[in-house]
């Protein structure tokens, strides 16, 4: 598992979204918000999707592009973005490399069972790929603020 710290160079990904591929180095120029949720079309999955939606002109006017990131598939993010209007570009990792090389494939425990599954992270990268901010164990409510607050900074020059 990596456990990537601001200031550490960001993984590159290439990925398949419903609208064709994204990639880290062809994002370069501009912050990335990558953010890996569980599962498309469950309650926390789309009220983040949602919220980040919401935010996505306010993060273009910082320079910053909004990305999310799960094991379904394009054609399960096509539908997902279709039934709730998102904005987000959401791009599919069904092999998992990209969800591992960031750290976010951890062993989680429901009702005494354990298994392995996404955690609900966020990284803000910087223009030349570096990684500036990282929120793990992501819980919802007031997360979306956290970020463009950190966003806002980065453009500012002022993120430590």
């Amino acid at each position: 598992m990596s456990d990537l710290q601001p200031g550490d160079k960001a993984p590159d990904f290439d990925l398949a979204t419903d609208t064709g591929r994204v990639s880290l180095s062809g994002l370069k120029g501009k912050a990335v918000v990558l953010y890996f949720y569980p599962k498309d079309d469950t309650a926390g999955c789309t009220s983040q999707a949602l919220q980040f939606s919401s935010e996505v002109e306010e993060f273009a006017k910082l320079g910053a592009v909004i990305v999310g990131v799960s094991k379904d598939s394009a054609a399960s993010h096509a539908k997902f973005r279709k039934k709730h209007d998102l904005t987000v570009d959401l791009a599919a990792d069904p092999t998992g490399e990209t969800v591992e090389a960031y750290g976010a494939w951890v062993e989680k425990s429901m009702y005494g069972r354990k298994y392995m599954g996404i955690d609900r992270s966020t990284f803000l990268i910087d223009r030349e790929g570096v990684v500036r901010a990282v929120w793990r164990k992501v819980k919802v409510p007031n997360h979306i603020k956290a970020v463009l607050t950190a966003a806002r900074a980065l453009k500012e020059g002022t993120l430590n």
